[in-house]
């Protein structure tokens, strides 16, 4: 049941990068395409809003209100069997009920690309410990493509343990009625991650880390990769990603009242570009030395994510959570690769942008020194 796949052709058109504001005020973005190329922006700290656009990124639609009072609970999916799109908002963070129960959490559907949404009823079965996941600020699920569960709608998800907890996934055969844990993460004390399909099949779940058994390991404090074979449902070969970040440890924004500080990176965006025979994902995070979420920036794998040789800044400023979203094979959004984040010009990140490039244009950035743009790609790209 694999989804008309674009070109490699498609993603190298346009050489410039645009940007917008979509929201003001808020936090925490999800961005999706529609089966019908419609892009979906999901966006709410205090109520769940939605905006729309038909043709392609050039215009939007004014918000729609999903639920108010509304927490978002990221990990928005599209379901490539019957084209809905659902959402989940949760009552509040962090949750406050008990690990063994999911309360508070409500899923809405839309069988339109977003035009109008209904609340859906659904359960989670709890996982191997006992623990029933939470759906709080994870990057946007999906429909699984290839092999035995193909139809399998499936995201990132965590459970809240302190001082630990760990990423998980939960997964639905039925369309989104009843969800499935996944076994734990391969490390502990990670959360808020997300998850591609690879063109072998393959499930790569890329995670945040927060917790660290010794700030001596500098490797730790970068984010951690593994790989299903059996559709999301175990987790093998867990590794530290050595080249992209995690976001900077330590932060603070006076002028706002975000003053932090502690050990945690940052809900990060990832997407596979949908060409076939090839594994190219791009991942958005800070690009920043220092204890400021700045330097918004976009980094590009053509192995699966075992190296990463270019990077290009999106944003200077201010710069927090973020999602990624490919456009699809004919519709207005071909070609386009959508960067939603929490962003600002001057001191916190109080804003919701959207921005609209190309591979190309990503391209033309800087060389990471870890391995280098394969020529089947230079050319291409030429």
């Amino acid at each position: 049941m694999k989804k008309p796949s674009a070109s490699l052709a498609s993603f190298l058109g346009a050489k410039e990068i645009h940007a917008e504001t979509l929201f003001e005020g808020g936090r925490f973005p999800n961005v999706v395409v529609a089966c019908d190329g419609t892009v979906v922006a999901t966006w709410g700290q205090e109520r769940f809003v939605v905006r729309r656009s038909e043709d392609g990124g050039f215009s939007w639609h004014e918000g729609i209100v999903v639920a108010d009072p509304g927490f978002h609970g990221g990990g928005a999916i599209v379901n490539e069997t019957d084209g809905s799109v659902l959402v989940f908002v949760e009552a509040g963070h962090p949750p406050t009920t008990p690990q063994t129960q999911l309360t508070g959490t409500k899923l809405y559907r839309s069988g339109d690309h977003g035009k109008t949404w209904e609340q859906q009823e659904f359960t989670v079965a709890p996982d191997m410990n006992g623990c029933v996941p939470s759906f709080h600020m994870c990057e946007h699920g999906i429909t699984l493509q290839r092999g035995m569960q193909a139809g399998r709608l499936i995201r990132p998800a965590r459970v809240y343990d302190k001082p630990r907890g760990y990423t998980s996934a939960v997964f639905s055969d039925d369309g989104g009625m009843q969800w499935h844990a996944s076994q734990p993460f391969p490390e502990e004390g990670t959360g808020e991650s997300a998850i591609t399909e690879f063109d072998d099949g393959r499930v790569y779940h890329n995670s945040r880390k927060h917790f660290f058994a010794s700030s001596e390991d500098r490797w730790s404090w970068r984010r951690w990769a593994a790989y299903s074979g059996d559709g999301g449902e175990t987790w093998q070969g867990g590794h530290v990603c050595t080249v992209i970040p995690d976001g900077p440890r330590y932060r603070g924004c006076e002028p706002c009242g975000h003053n932090y500080n502690g050990h945690f990176g940052l809900c990060a965006g990832l997407v596979r570009l949908p060409v076939d025979d090839a594994d190219i994902l791009i991942y958005s995070n800070t690009d920043e030395a220092g204890h400021e979420r700045r330097h918004g920036t976009v980094w590009a794998s053509f192995d699966g994510g075992h190296s990463w040789p270019c990077k290009r800044l999106v944003h200077p400023g201010p710069f927090a959570y973020s999602s990624l979203a490919a456009g699809r094979r004919g519709t207005a959004s071909e070609g386009w690769i959508y960067l939603q984040y929490e962003g600002g010009q001057e001191h916190c990140y109080e804003r919701g942008y959207m921005a609209r490039f190309t591979l190309r244009w990503l391209l033309a950035g800087n060389a990471t020194g870890d391995g280098r743009i394969p020529d089947w790609v230079a050319s291409a790209a030429e």
